[in-house]
């Protein structure tokens, strides 16, 4: 049967795209500020709208193309594990790491994690709040408690001063969250968990290619887990990974969900008699270790085009009053899941944040509230029925209140809009132009 032309059309690889638009993405932080008049009507209020370019397809992800087609079609033909292998050996190279193990998916990776890090029951894990229950609901696999930790409302990361107020003789572990793809202060982390003897559990499943004086994310800690699920930075439709610092750790976290391998393990490895593994089957499907591999050829084209666009649009949007875009340390280097999260101070601003949603999305803005998961509100962890030891969940933590109070998020624009963010960055600059008039509205 012939191909629909348009069908065919579609089917461009990330990095076939990424090279015919190369000079697009690479000039994209140059283009010049534009300016918008307090002359020009709102649209909100009658006005034409700032952004008329197509949003079309800018937005959609996963992108996948002949390459992964054919790689697909290639272990459907010869079925085999090669390509699980063969992935881990790319990524290996690629992320530096000194162990790795692909896994069914980022919530098996956190889980085989807590088991690898072999904590007594009991023991204490500083985790933020705002993550999801993937790496943490696991802990009570393994009678290990949760110790809920504010974030901080300028990253969204990790609150290290709040984990200080919250360590006990209990505590053994801290669970840090990169999140959307923003790295935690891992530096300071480190010589927390240093001074108190802690250990540390990445949770990278926002982050891959993500850096901090060019050391990975993933290889700070003990372990570091990855999501390889459909909406990731690199995704696979469904898998994982995960990052060891040593071998004990590997061995361990191997062992619990990967029959077979331990058979495999040095002579001297005690993990090695455990050929059954312990129970668990939580091996990377082969098809997801196919399209992980052509995705990991792309990763860092794509996500050095994302941070370029970017920078683009928020060096220039974050120049108006009370609009803030994440802190961003020297030496880090980010990437971006799902969304690209700015702040609006509304004192500064001179309106609220609803308000300049409102008026923004008249504009053609993809705009909403920051909204995201905050854990320990959840029944799960009030319920001690699920839980050898109950978590330990704060009244409050404002940090993290701040930061849904004042977020706000834009798409993640994965293909290279030059125009479009052009007409961003007009809406914004109309929308702060008439500010005063908004917050009389």
């Amino acid at each position: 049967m012939q191909e629909n032309s348009d069908t065919a059309k579609t089917r461009t690889s990330r990095r076939e795209f990424l090279a015919s638009n190369g000079a697009i993405a690479a000039g994209m932080c140059l283009a010049g500020p534009t300016v918008a008049g307090a002359a020009e009507t709102l649209a909100i209020n009658g006005g034409k709208k700032a952004v008329t370019a197509s949003a079309g397809d800018t937005t959609s992800w996963p992108r996948f193309g002949e390459e992964e087609i054919e790689a697909v079609n290639a272990v459907v033909r010869n079925f085999g594990y090669g390509e699980v292998t063969a992935f881990e050996k790319d990524w290996q190279e690629h992320f530096k790491a000194p162990y790795c193990k692909s896994h069914m998916n980022g919530t098996s990776a956190l889980t085989s994690a807590l088991f690898g890090l072999n904590l007594p029951v009991g023991s204490e894990i500083l985790v933020p709040s705002m993550d999801p229950w993937f790496g943490i609901l696991p802990m009570r696999l393994f009678g290990l408690v949760p110790v809920f930790v504010d974030n901080d409302p300028r990253t969204l990361n990790f609150d290290v001063e709040d984990a200080k107020r919250r360590l006990t003789k209990n505590t053994r572990a801290i669970e840090v969250v990169h999140l959307f793809g923003l790295p935690c202060d891992m530096e300071a982390i480190c010589d927390f968990a240093k001074e108190k003897g802690l250990l540390i559990l990445e949770d990278c499943a926002h982050a891959h290619n993500a850096s901090i004086n060019g050391k990975y994310v993933g290889n700070w800690g003990q372990i570091g887990a990855f999501s390889c699920q459909g909406s990731k930075v690199l995704p696979a439709m469904e898998g994982g990974m995960a990052n060891y610092a040593g071998r004990e750790y590997y061995e361990r976290a191997t062992t619990y969900g990967h029959y077979g391998s331990p058979a495999k393990f040095p002579s001297d490895s005690k993990y090695k008699k455990y050929a059954t593994g312990l129970g668990q089957k939580l091996r990377i499907h082969p098809l997801g270790a196919a399209l992980a591999r052509c995705q990991l050829r792309g990763l860092e084209q794509q996500t050095d085009m994302e941070r370029e666009q970017n920078h683009s649009l928020n060096s220039r949007v974050c120049q108006l009053p009370g609009l803030y875009e994440p802190t961003l340390p020297a030496g880090v280097k980010r990437v971006y899941w799902r969304w690209n999260n700015l702040f609006i101070d509304p004192a500064k601003a001179g309106m609220s944040r609803d308000t300049a949603i409102k008026a923004l999305k008249a504009e053609g803005v993809r705009v909403g509230r920051l909204n995201y998961k905050t854990s320990h509100l959840d029944t799960v962890y009030h319920e001690p029925e699920w839980w050898h030891h109950p978590p330990v969940i704060p009244d409050r933590l404002p940090g993290q209140e701040e930061a849904l109070q004042t977020g706000i998020s834009l798409p993640r624009f994965t293909k290279p809009v030059p125009e479009l963010i052009d007409q961003y960055v007009l809406a914004f600059e109309k929308v702060w132009a008439h500010r005063a008039q908004l917050a009389k509205t």
